[in-house]
C-alpha cells in the first residue's frame, strides 16, 4: 500500500506544470473531447509507467546494496531542482491536426513527450524502491490521473487562478523531504 500511495503522491507533485500538463491542455483545447483525451492520457501512462516500473525493478535487482538506497535518495532531490525549473510546451512538440482522433492522438502524444520527461525518471525511482511492477505503476499512473483530468477539464481556469511557481516550490520542498527521508534511511538514522 506504501508503494501504491508514494507513487500517486510523488507523480501527481511531479506532474504539476510540467509539459504532458500543459499537452493536455493544449488537446483539451484543440478537441474539446475530455472523455478520449482522458482515456489516452490513462492508456499511454499505464504503457509508458509500466515498463518505466520494470525497468526501475529490474536494475534494483542488479545494483542491490546500500549505496542504491543513497542514489534513490539523492535523484529525488534532483527531482526537486529539476521540479522548479518551469516546463513549457515547445512549438514542434504540440499536435498537430490529427486525423486519427483525441483517443489515438493522445495516446501517442503522451507516450511519446512521457519518455524521458521527470515523471517517468521518478517511476524508475519508484520501482526500484518499492519492488513492485504493479503498485508502482498503478500508483503512478493514479498520480497522472489526479494532476491530468482536472488539466483536461478546467485546464485555462486552474492556470489563471493558481500559481504553479508557488506549487512548483511545494511541490521542490517535498522531494527534497523524502530525499533527504530516503537519505537518513539509508545511513540508519530514524527521522520519525
Amino acid at each position: 500500500m506504501e508503494a501504491l500511495i508514494t507513487s500517486a503522491l510523488v507523480v501527481a507533485l511531479a506532474e504539476i506544470g510540467d509539459k504532458t500538463m500543459l499537452l493536455a491542455i493544449v488537446l483539451a483545447t484543440r478537441f474539446r473531447k475530455p472523455v478520449p483525451i482522458v482515456a489516452g492520457i490513462f492508456v499511454a501512462t499505464l504503457a509508458n509507467h509500466g515498463i518505466a516500473a520494470f525497468l526501475g525493478q529490474s536494475i534494483a535487482d542488479v545494483l542491490a546494496g546500500p549505496w542504491f538506497r543513497y542514489a534513490v535518495g539523492a535523484s529525488f532531490i534532483a527531482m526537486a531542482l529539476w521540479t522548479l525549473v518551469p516546463d513549457r510546451l515547445d512549438e514542434d512538440e504540440e499536435p498537430k491536426p490529427s486525423r486519427f482522433g483525441a483517443f489515438l492522438t493522445t495516446t501517442i502524444a503522451f507516450f511519446l513527450v512521457e519518455i524521458g520527461d521527470k515523471t517517468q525518471i521518478a517511476t524508475i525511482a519508484l520501482g526500484a524502491q518499492f519492488q513492485s511492477v504493479a503498485l508502482v505503476t498503478l500508483g503512478t499512473t493514479l498520480g497522472m490521473m489526479l494532476a491530468n483530468v482536472p488539466a483536461v477539464y478546467l485546464g485555462h481556469a486552474i492556470i489563471e487562478r493558481v500559481s504553479l511557481r508557488l506549487v512548483r516550490i511545494v511541490a521542490a520542498l517535498l522531494f527534497l523531504l523524502i530525499g533527504a527521508w530516503v537519505l537518513a534511511d539509508a545511513a540508519g538514522l530514524r527521522l520519525f
